[in-house]
Parts: C-alpha cells; sequence; structure tokens
C-alpha cells in the first residue's frame, strides 16, 4: 500500500503539477491513515466504505478542525481512486463518502493602519543595515502583490532586473501570473538589489556560490525559508505594538486583496492577482468586506444608537 503511496505522489507532480508543499501535505495526510489502518490491523488494500468512515470519527474524535477532516478525507479519496485508474484496486471505497465541509469562519483581516506600522517596524528588524533593508523589502513586496510566502522568498534574483514595473511570479501547478509593483515597492526592490549583489560581488571574490535567488541564504534552499520569515514578522509585529498571533504572512495576504476590495478593486482582478483557480476562493473576502460595512452601519449609524 505505501508503494501505491509513491506511485500516486509522482503522478500528482507529473500529471498535475502539484508543488513540493502540495505533495508534502498529501504525504503527512496518507501516512496518518496508512498508520491508523497498520494499527488498527487494517490491510487498506482490502478496507472497504464502513473502515474508512471509521478511520474519519477517530479523527473528530481526536478532535481535528472540520477543515483538517476534509483536507485528509479529499486525500483519501484521490488516493484510492488513483488506485482504481489504475486498476490496482476494482473499486473506490471512498467514492461516495460526504466531508464534513469547511468552518465558514471569516479571515482575521488586518487594518490599513496596522499594516502602514508593520511595514514602518520591519525597517527597524535585523542585525544590519543589510537585514533591515531585505526586511523591509520582504514586508513591501508581500503587501504590495499578495504573493503566497512560499512565491516570495523563492522570488529568483532575474525576476527584478531592470526596475520591472511587474513581477512575474510562479505560482501553484507552476501556473504563471503578472502582478504590478507599486512606486514604494519598486523602489525598495532596487535598493536592495544595490545592497544584495554588492553582498554577491564580496562572496564572488571569495571563490564562493553566486545565489540565483533575490533573497539568498545559506539554508539548504539556498533562500529564506517559509519558517524563518513566518517567525521574522512575528518579530515585526512586536516592534509594531501589535498582538504576534494577529499577524502571519498569509494575513498580510488577507489584507492585501481585502483592502483592494474595500477600494473599488473588481473581484475578478483580484483573483487573477491572487492566482485563484477558481473565483469562488476569492469570493470570501466579499464576505468579510460585508461584515466591516455592517459593524460600520450598526456601532455608527445614529438609528442604530439605543
Amino acid at each position: 500500500m505505501r508503494d501505491w503511496l509513491g506511485m500516486f505522489l509522482e503522478t500528482k507532480a507529473a500529471e498535475a503539477g502539484a508543488a513540493k508543499n502540495t505533495l508534502e501535505a498529501y504525504a503527512r495526510d496518507l501516512n496518518s491513515f496508512l498508520g491508523w489502518c497498520g494499527h488498527h490491523g487494517h490491510a487498506p488494500e482490502h478496507l472497504g466504505k464502513p473502515d474508512i468512515e471509521a478511520y474519519l470519527i477517530a479523527c473528530d474524535a481526536e478532535g481535528l478542525a472540520k477543515s483538517t477532516r476534509a483536507r485528509r478525507l479529499s486525500a483519501i479519496k484521490q488516493y484510492y481512486r488513483f488506485a482504481y485508474e489504475e486498476r490496482i484496486r476494482e473499486d473506490n471505497p471512498a467514492l461516495e463518502i460526504s466531508g464534513p465541509g469547511r468552518s465558514k469562519a471569516l479571515p482575521q483581516v488586518l487594518s490599513e493602519d496596522e499594516v502602514g506600522r508593520l511595514l514602518e517596524s520591519a525597517g527597524a528588524v535585523g542585525r544590519g543595515a543589510h537585514e533591515r533593508l531585505r526586511n523591509r523589502c520582504l514586508m513591501e513586496l508581500l503587501y504590495a502583490t499578495g504573493m503566497r510566502v512560499t512565491e516570495l522568498v523563492s522570488l529568483p534574483v532575474a525576476a527584478a532586473r531592470g526596475d520591472p514595473k511587474y513581477l512575474l511570479i510562479m505560482g501553484k501547478g507552476g501556473k504563471e501570473r503578472i502582478v504590478p509593483l507599486s512606486p514604494d515597492a519598486r523602489a525598495l526592490l532596487q535598493e536592495w538589489l544595490v545592497l544584495r549583489d554588492a553582498a554577491e560581488e564580496g562572496a564572488r571574490a571569495k571563490g564562493q556560490a553566486v545565489s540565483r535567488f533575490l533573497f539568498p541564504t545559506q539554508s539548504k534552499a539556498g533562500h529564506m525559508t517559509r519558517h524563518r520569515f513566518y517567525l521574522l514578522i512575528k518579530e515585526i509585529a512586536v516592534v509594531a505594538g501589535i498582538s504576534p498571533a494577529k499577524v502571519s504572512p498569509h494575513k498580510l495576504r488577507h489584507a492585501f486583496a481585502t483592502h483592494l476590495l474595500a477600494n473599488g478593486a473588481d473581484l475578478r482582478a483580484i483573483q487573477t492577482l491572487l492566482g485563484h483557480a477558481d473565483v469562488a476562493t476569492t469570493e470570501i473576502y466579499t464576505h468579510v468586506l460585508e461584515k466591516r460595512l455592517a459593524d460600520l452601519v450598526l456601532n455608527h449609524h445614529p438609528m442604530a444608537k439605543d
């Protein structure tokens, strides 16, 4: 059964163009399922619908969120669909299992003032001028473009050459999209390139390899990791006087979309900028805006006061 897992992940990578993070998520979810099967003496290649339902009940009893259980069931369904299509199994036991649904919780959105404080404070975090400028540039680009954190930290330096007005971003599944840069983001990007290139010249003079990434580090990947950036944004939040629990790279992406929508941007345009395959994914931001408008009326309209 675990041999199927390797085949399944290879197929996803080759045919669907699944990103590394997506493949890792599939592997985690399916290894959890296979581990449960082994612990309970089930042979996954022979189990039926009731067994998979028992696993989902166990996940619920464990206290896992609806979204986590829905994601695990999705992985199991795709796993068995792959086995059926490859004629490894004669049926798909997960085909008719209904998921738990997803929670309708709206994303927490940072205000424009809070984002401004974060961008300003980014320049105060770092061990020297090099790091402080890098951090300002990272934060400015994140909010100016709405990029996913992986897209941001793995940007190739070639994308920033020539003082571009737009960035070409490689998104999920190898899909490319173009996002415009604000004047402030462009200025900071060019300032960062001067400092980055000077540091690289020094490394080249010492016989060290040069990096193809815009934000190079000594990590195995060759660029700042998602985890390091996650910790960095928490440090910046503390300096900005904002609760770290309220701030994450993805919440800056939420802020980018919500602030655009609040200032009159078209939903389809936001979908393109975010790289969402389906506009239904983008529509959550209309609900965020509707709630904020409703709160505004209830709190400030004279007829709403006691």
